[in-house]
């Protein structure tokens, strides 16, 4: 920035849609130089005006940016390679030649578009290595890959790159007294966060950007640790992936899976970093209950259906045969809670139930609803939704008329009493009117939250910490919750639009539960 005046003593600038900042030539009337990143692509804009000493501005002056996209990794390794394959190929970058301790064609992570993985069995030889290194590490630079731990008792090293006898940086994981830690070395600066789990997936992402002479750590997508000053060495070694160079040889050797190297001569903006991270959900039931045959009403892709207990129906809306208004004698229909049709519970025995279990309750899931409560004033709590375990539920979602509001519980472990995480949304009871509430459940079991939403929203009251969710192998309950050794907290209502997914559906996607329809995962 600079200006033709020989008085300017400071410049007042702005980008689109950031806050008004200041800089201070270091000379009246100088020149000043700021830097910018940009952390999205598409069109930006600098408005800039000069203040001279007398606090009188100049008109503001405004240039048009386009930001491009941000470059492709400098290696790309997607380890999908076929099994009995001895190298890997690369998307983008050298081949990587595998050790015999390498097998190709293991199980990817659900819910990404990798089609295999490679498993790395601890050994000496489980290591992949282009023979050459991949980034300047005099310079800003990344890498990501998803990985998950055969165990978590040792450390290991995801990916690294040799600088000398020594390595310029580690991604992986550590141990410590207190439990595993993923981590990020750089020079001799080290920053970890996140609980590494046996058999768990979890994506990494290692930055150092030079500008800032910091590093920072990524898991799951969300930065853990803290950002810390960091001086890698300069000494360009070979890129490594499975071990981490010390002195002669090599050690932290990786025991598991690993899939999608991604090596980056640039920083990884935030909302990429998401994106790399995301794991797309699944559908695994969404029951419509707008009809019933022989008590079964059916799952919309053919899948186990909901059978219905005693006390249960379908409720079907006007069919258009007979209008009230025209006919006095034609008896009024209430119209359903979303399309054709509802589940009725009758508060004393009525329930829907699947045949097996749908959501594994210790991975990442959602579940949705559409209920409306019969009574305004319950009497007692009510129980919409549970999956069971051995001796309680591994989740339920509720109405507790003591404190007027729908709640999720999870009990910590499958024991008859257990310590309970309770998360909660106030509301009013529907007593038998209006178009109910859309409700729905998400663990993330890769941040280790539970959050409870109401008509697409939820809020802090409304989200809670669970470290370890627990495998139920209980049926889906519609309507009913675990009580002893028998069932209890009847929902008196309707019930419409049951949907189910392994994994983690975001918050712009939890809108589109309820509708009818199964949300758009974008």
């Amino acid at each position: 920035m600079d200006s033709p005046s020989d008085d300017v003593v400071e410049y007042v600038y702005s980008f689109l849609g950031g806050p008004q900042q200041t800089a201070r030539p270091d000379e009246l009337g100088g020149p000043v130089t700021i830097r910018h990143l940009p952390l999205k692509s598409g069109p930006d804009r600098l408005s800039v005006r000069a203040i001279d000493r007398s606090g009188r501005s100049s008109t503001s002056t405004t240039y048009g940016i386009w930001v491009k996209a941000g470059r492709a990794p400098v290696a790309h390794w997607t380890l999908s390679d076929a099994a009995g394959a001895t190298s890997a190929a690369a998307e983008t970058g050298p081949v990587a030649r595998a050790g015999s301790g390498v097998a190709f064609g293991a199980t990817a992570p659900r819910g990404t578009q990798l089609a295999a993985v490679a498993g790395l069995d601890g050994s000496s030889h489980a290591f992949l290595t282009p023979d050459v290194p991949v980034v300047d590490t005099g310079r800003t630079f990344a890498v990501s890959a998803w990985a998950r731990p055969a165990r978590t008792d040792r450390n290991m090293a995801v990916a690294g790159q040799d600088a000398g006898s020594s390595a310029a940086f580690e991604l992986g994981l550590r141990t410590r007294d207190e439990g595993p830690v993923w981590s990020f070395t750089v020079g001799g600066a080290r920053i970890t966060g996140g609980a590494p789990e046996t058999g768990e997936w979890a994506h990494l992402l290692g930055l150092y950007d030079k500008e800032t002479g910091r590093a920072q750590l990524y898991v799951n997508g969300h930065e853990v640790g803290t950002r810390t000053e960091a001086t890698p060495a300069e000494t360009a070694g070979a890129f490594q992936i499975g071990r981490s160079r010390n002195g002669d040889g090599y050690r932290d050797r990786w025991h598991g899976e690993v899939g999608d190297v991604r090596a980056y001569d640039r920083v990884v903006a935030p909302a990429e970093i998401t994106e790399l991270a995301y794991r797309r959900p699944t559908l695994l039931g969404h029951w419509s209950l707008e009809t019933a045959t022989d008590g079964v009403s059916p799952e919309q892709g053919g899948k186990a259906p909901l059978a219905l207990g005693p006390g249960a129906s379908i409720h079907r809306g006007p069919d258009g045969t007979c209008l009230p208004e025209l006919d006095p004698d034609c008896p009024f229909v209430p119209y359903p809670l979303v399309g054709d049709g509802h589940l009725q519970l009758d508060g004393e025995t009525g329930y829907a139930a699947t045949e097996s279990a749908v959501v594994d309750t210790s991975d990442s899931f959602t579940v949705g609803v559409v209920v409306r409560l019969a009574d305004a004033e319950p009497a007692a709590p009510m129980t919409v939704l549970s999956q069971a375990g051995e001796h309680t539920d591994a989740f339920k979602v509720r109405y507790d008329p003591s404190v007027h509001a729908w709640q999720l519980v999870m009990p910590q472990r499958d024991e008859a009493g257990a310590p309970e995480v309770v998360v909660s949304q106030i509301e009013a009871a529907d007593g038998g009117e209006g178009q109910g509430h859309r409700l729905a459940v998400v663990y993330d079991d890769a941040t280790d939250r539970i959050k409870l939403y109401l008509d697409g929203h939820t809020n802090a009251d409304a989200t809670a910490a669970l470290p370890d969710g627990w495998h139920s192998s209980g049926v889906l309950q519609v309507g009913r919750a675990k009580a002893g050794d028998g069932w209890g907290e009847y929902l008196h209502g309707d019930v419409d639009e049951v949907q189910a997914y392994a994994g983690a559906l975001r918050d712009g996607d939890i809108g589109g539960l309820g509708r009818g329809t199964d949300p758009c995962l974008c």
